[in-house]
């Protein structure tokens, strides 16, 4: 009979410590699910690289509404960006086209000489395809989270190794080609919520990527602030619309 006390008084232990443990996670990701669900809503991206980051970092405005169309604004350096989203669909401004779509602008050499090398152009395009409001962002991150604990009025956490080299990761190349190799891979995140939903994350994420024999040393904090939920209005050019 003690025997089966001691037995079930661990598993009751256990299971404790892992709803305690889900928990967090759980109501950061319904935090999240009830951003995305809101009529619409604006956010500001902001990218600290204390090693640069050159081209990569810079700040991004961004309006959205549910069902609906995405306004993007990147500025990278003395270059701002205009971008429209709508499902699967997109369009963008470029300084010599005006709009483009997705497609449109993957196609440009971007270099002006079609002598190859890197291609913002075609950069561009695959970010834009692949692009996640943060509501979705977040959600994908939670499962990224060793565990999440309350810390400072915050859901803060460590990313697992795994997860941390899938953000620093730039994935698989076009035609099938290999990702860079990813070393010493770390990461935290810190969610805010406020009323049920979500209202600001960070995450901070470093490590070494070598692609092609070469290695570059990453660590990068990204910030974002989300701000008027229900009362953002997304107004998009004409020009854009003809393009999606």
């Amino acid at each position: 009979m003690k025997k089966y006390i001691l037995l079930s008084s661990i598993l009751f232990t256990a299971g404790s410590l892992l709803a305690a443990d889900a928990m967090p996670k759980g109501e950061v990701t319904a935090a999240a699910l009830a951003l995305g669900n809101s009529a619409n809503y604006s956010w500001h991206t902001a990218i600290a690289s204390p090693g640069g980051g050159g081209r990569f970092n810079g700040p991004t405005d961004g309006k959205t509404e549910k069902a609906g169309y995405t306004f993007i604004t990147m500025t990278r350096g003395d270059n701002t960006t205009e971008a429209v989203l709508q499902g699967t669909n997109g369009a963008v401004k470029t300084p010599d086209n005006g709009w483009e779509t997705l497609a449109e602008l993957a196609k440009d050499t971007g270099n002006g000489n079609g002598n190859g090398g890197f291609n913002p152009n075609a950069f561009l395009a695959r970010a834009l395809t692949n692009y996640k409001t943060p509501d979705a962002i977040v959600t994908n991150l939670v499962d990224k989270v060793a565990a999440l604990k309350i810390d400072g009025g915050a859901y803060a956490g460590d990313l697992t190794e795994d997860g941390a080299k899938s953000l620093l990761s730039m994935g698989r190349r076009p035609g099938g080609g290999a990702g860079p190799d990813i070393s010493n891979a770390k990461g935290s995140v810190k969610f805010w919520l406020k009323d049920g939903l979500l209202v600001k994350y960070e995450l901070k994420v470093s490590g070494t990527v070598s692609f092609n024999g070469n290695d570059r040393d990453v660590d990068r904090t990204t910030t974002v602030d989300i701000k008027d939920v229900g009362t953002t209005k997304v107004e998009v050019p004409d020009e854009a619309k003809k393009k999606l």
